[in-house]
């Protein structure tokens, strides 16, 4: 298919990623996304707890932001390098540790905060699943922030398109889907409404896991369709016909989801 740039394409605002620099220091919005995310997730899970069955204990509640962080951190920026880049950063194993030029992944800082939160719970002795049912309702807010950031970045954007609301990044000859846009919007807005309207329907809290669950096939159903108009991972491109590894490490995430749906409404059905 021949493409050619829409006359109504949107030239990208070229937003500086630096905020403010003071001497060495530098605060970038890729960052203050991820603090946004977190701290607004926090305040939400605080809201949450105190209108159901009590999860938290204070001591843990104060501490998650620590936990919060450690999880999103390392398993976010392993999941990037395992899934998406692993040749590159074993020969430059030191740029692992630049965070500030992006590259961090979704599915991996899934995994880590799910294994830091288990590691908090165990600590401050408080259940699991209720635990993360609890993430899971605010884990949209940090997606949201995040894609946004993606996009003053003009990173992970979309394939090449003749829609006139195309955008042409900075670099590119033809306009392409905004697809961190597309992301913030189903994976972030959307899917928090989804986890609002479920969160607070009288018996959820009661089938623990079922949240996270609802969560997970929400989120994979969004990603696996974004992909459509996303642009693979340069090192990476298509893994075999069309599928991208987004699309690929979807599949575990909808079927994880699937089973604490059914695991829950089982408990539940037999309680």
């Amino acid at each position: 298919m021949l493409f050619s740039t829409p006359t109504l394409a949107i030239t990208f605002p070229m937003i500086d990623p630096v905020i403010v620099e003071v001497g060495s220091i530098a605060i970038r919005w890729y960052a203050l996304s991820y603090i946004i995310g977190i701290l607004l997730g926090w305040w939400f899970i605080g809201k949450f707890d105190n209108k159901m069955p009590k999860v938290f204990s204070k001591r843990a509640y104060d501490d998650f932001i620590i936990w919060a962080v450690i999880g999103i951190m390392i398993g976010g920026r392993a999941g990037y390098v395992l899934f998406y880049n692993l040749d590159f950063y074993l020969e430059y194993p030191i740029e692992i540790l630049a965070i500030w030029k992006g590259g961090m992944s979704f599915h991996g800082g899934l995994i880590g905060s799910a294994i830091s939160m288990l590691i908090m719970c165990k600590l401050y002795k408080i259940k699991f699943l209720p635990t993360i049912d609890l993430v899971a309702a605010i884990a949209p807010i940090g997606i949201f922030f995040g894609r946004i950031a993606n996009f003053i970045n003009a990173e992970l954007y979309g394939r090449i398109t003749n829609q006139p609301w195309g955008i042409i990044f900075p670099g590119e000859a033809f306009a392409r889907h905004p697809s961190q846009i597309y992301e913030a919007i189903l994976e972030g807005v959307v899917l928090f409404l989804i986890m609002l309207y479920f969160i607070y329907k009288k018996d959820m809290r009661k089938r623990a896991g079922t949240l996270t669950g609802i969560f997970l096939i929400g989120y994979s159903i969004f990603r696996g369709f974004i992909e459509i108009f996303r642009e693979p991972d340069t090192q990476l491109g298509f893994i075999f016909l069309e599928v991208t590894m987004g699309q690929i490490l979807s599949i575990p995430m909808f079927l994880l989801g699937l089973y604490l749906i059914l695991r829950g409404k089982k408990k539940s059905a037999s309680a």
